[in-house]
């Protein structure tokens, strides 16, 4: 038997900052280095930008305030505005803001960053590092071309897994630390056809009043004092669910699809928590499609208004709550969350609670409340820059759910504006290190906060 050995073709060029994973910290830090004049190509294995947000379809973004404001800016003050213009976005009567269409996302991103002069190579995957002591000089990639090496001056790991870090030899820690177990996943899905105003009347009568078709938020979780629950433990009887579909249950309106409802379900099962397992990712979205096509016939039989609702898409992406975390510089923990550390390198400000989703059957939770001094409506933490910088790697950056911090705080950090501002601080340092012939570590922390300010970032 031969095995075929595929050839390298090396890229003629090579880039300023390459970001590997054009994810929901990769897109952003993408357009922020280009737009600081670097030339900037982003790897990504889907055919759009966004990742969690668009190709996972985690829609809205959660809520990340103090004292009533945003504390994400910003790029993402732009990227909300562009959505909305589109009819892509939207503010409910709340002030909240974060509601979008993930189909619309995935264009805007995408128009940001070529409007900057950043480049895309979408459906190729990230193979392996060239590495020169703690320096990477180039990435291997996969693709249609084959077997590709790409060289830049400095990297940006937005894989979401650490997948450039970790195959460089940088540490990394995974899971709880007693247990190893992760936080569960997901897989979203949406339902077209729904009956916007049957639903909002059947959700109110039912203890879950709505402000519009436009604006829906209902859930159920087991025994945490939902009105719906008295729905799906009948539906457990009526053998329409399994007893797991009501671990996590809920459901969201998106703008500029009527009459479509997306949802932060199904949570998949106990054992299938890893994130950065090929064979759990496989199994993973088999299992949620089967839990998918239980829930759909439980609404259809249940829920005012979705009788006539089907499957619009089912989520190309699982969606990983938390994965691998890089040992950095900086290691965020629980404390420095709960009483409100802060840092003269700070690129990031968070107010998002302690969020640990447990698997069925595990005990891996905080307290969300109480008397500490992060639970006070005007607070919030910090997340430094250092945080961002692996050890043993000299011209890698690591923003977003994998960056430097404890299990417990990487739970408060890893939703969607967080990535976004991490990514926005990323992208910036990494073109001032190939401007300066720099390494990240080089760069002044206090510096780069002030030009984030300068920027709008809420610092």
């Amino acid at each position: 038997m031969q095995t075929v050995n595929l050839p390298i073709r090396t890229e003629a060029r090579s880039w300023d900052v390459i970001v590997v994973g054009g994810g929901t910290a990769g897109a952003i830090a993408a357009i922020a280095a280009a737009r600081a004049g670097a030339r900037t190509l982003v790897v990504e294995a889907q055919g759009s930008l966004g990742g969690t947000g668009t190709n996972a379809q985690v829609t809205p973004l959660m809520r990340n305030v103090a004292a009533g404001g945003n504390l994400n800016r910003g790029l993402t003050d732009e990227l909300k505005r562009r959505l909305c213009e589109r009819g892509d976005g939207a503010t409910d009567r709340s002030g909240n803001d974060n509601w979008f269409n993930p189909e619309g996302m995935k264009y805007v991103l995408e128009r940001m960053l070529v409007e900057a002069g950043g480049e895309i190579l979408y459906h190729t995957h990230f193979v392996a590092p060239e590495l020169e002591g703690g320096r990477v000089r180039a990435i291997l990639v996969h693709n249609k071309d084959g077997l590709v090496r790409l060289a830049a001056h400095t990297f940006i790991d937005a894989t979401g897994d650490a997948d450039l870090a970790v195959r460089s030899g940088a540490p990394f820690e995974a899971g709880e630390a007693e247990s190893g177990l992760h936080q569960a996943m997901s897989l979203r899905f949406m339902l077209g056809g729904v009956d916007g105003e049957r639903l909002c009347a059947f959700l109110a009568r039912h203890g879950q009043p709505q402000e519009s078709p436009r604006f829906m938020h209902f859930w159920m979780v087991w025994g945490k004092g939902s009105s719906l629950e008295p729905l799906f433990r009948r539906g457990v009887e009526e053998g329409l669910l399994l007893e797991r579909d009501g671990d996590y249950f809920q459901g969201f309106s998106v703008p500029g699809q009527p009459g479509v409802i997306s949802f932060n379900c199904p949570r998949l099962a106990a054992e299938l928590n890893d994130g950065a397992d090929a064979w759990t990712l496989s199994r993973a979205q088999v299992d949620g499609k089967e839990a998918i096509d239980r829930l759909l016939r439980f609404l259809r039989a249940t829920f005012e208004g979705c009788e006539q609702a089907f499957i619009s898409s089912y989520a190309p992406m699982v969606g990983v709550r938390e994965s691998r975390r890089i040992v950095g510089e900086y290691v965020l923990t629980l404390e420095d969350i709960l009483y409100c550390k802060t840092f003269e390198d700070a690129i990031c400000r968070n107010h998002y609670p302690v969020d640990i989703h447990t698997p069925r059957g595990q005990k891996l939770y905080h307290e969300r409340s109480g008397d500490l001094p992060y639970f006070k409506p005007d607070a919030f933490h910090e997340i430094p820059y250092r945080s961002l910088i692996p050890l043993g790697l000299e011209n890698v950056l690591v923003p977003g759910r994998c960056a430097s911090a404890t299990f417990e705080a990487q739970s408060a950090i890893r939703v969607q504006q967080n990535c976004h501002s991490m990514g926005e601080a990323a992208g910036l340092a990494a073109a001032w290190c190939a401007a300066r012939g720099l390494g990240v570590r080089e760069i002044d922390g206090v510096e780069l906060r002030e030009a984030l300010r300068r920027q709008g970032a809420n610092l």
